[in-house]
């Protein structure tokens, strides 16, 4: 981590966090705090690219936009970056903004299981981000995959559908895709 962040007095700005610029660690501001993750392992990233084979396509028909690690900006001094985001918005910029987010994804990783299922969810939720994608990994072995898809209620997640492995998610809504769990894992 560099000295610039170990230094830094008080609570980040939104103008502050992006001077950081890239990083090598994952890192995102949560109201003036910043949340620093390891890059993902191996069979996260595949899990992925291959969630992002698999949905790109479908959202580009729908006149959507799939992204990987974006920024996400889901209220003042609130940037995330989820694993995926399919989104109504401007292929320029580097900010994708809540109320553009169409369906936000997490992939668990054994690191940030609390966030992404607890956390992330909540906060997702409080951004009224309509759909949310939960991909869990088998982490002892990322021999099998389950896909967890919530819809927003009010103020909070419903679970829509949880599809186990070797079964096929289907979206109607918010674009129309079909994902198999076995084309998640690359073997």
């Amino acid at each position: 981590m560099s000295v610039a962040l170990l230094e830094h007095p008080g609570l980040w700005s939104e103008e502050q966090y992006f001077a950081l610029g890239e990083t090598l660690n994952r890192i995102e501001l949560i109201d003036g705090g910043l949340w620093a993750s390891p890059v993902p392992n191996k069979p996260h990233q595949d899990i992925s690219f291959l969630l992002m084979v698999g949905i790109r396509p479908a959202a580009r028909t729908a006149g959507l936009r799939a992204y990987e690690a974006a920024n996400v900006r889901l209220g003042t001094d609130r940037i995330v970056i989820p694993d995926l985001v399919v989104a109504d918005t401007d292929p320029k910029g580097g900010v994708i903004e809540a109320a553009e987010v169409a369906l936000i994804c997490e992939i668990v990783s054994p690191s940030n299981a609390a966030n992404d299922r607890l956390l992330k969810m909540q906060f997702y939720a409080a951004a009224r981000i309509d759909w949310y994608l939960l991909v869990e990994p088998d982490l002892a072995d990322f021999e099998s995959v389950t896909l967890r898809l919530f819809r927003l209620e009010d103020q909070h997640y419903v679970e829509h559908v949880t599809v186990p492995f070797g079964d096929t998610l289907t979206l109607d809504t918010p674009f129309h895709c079909e994902i198999d769990t076995r084309d998640l894992l690359d073997r």
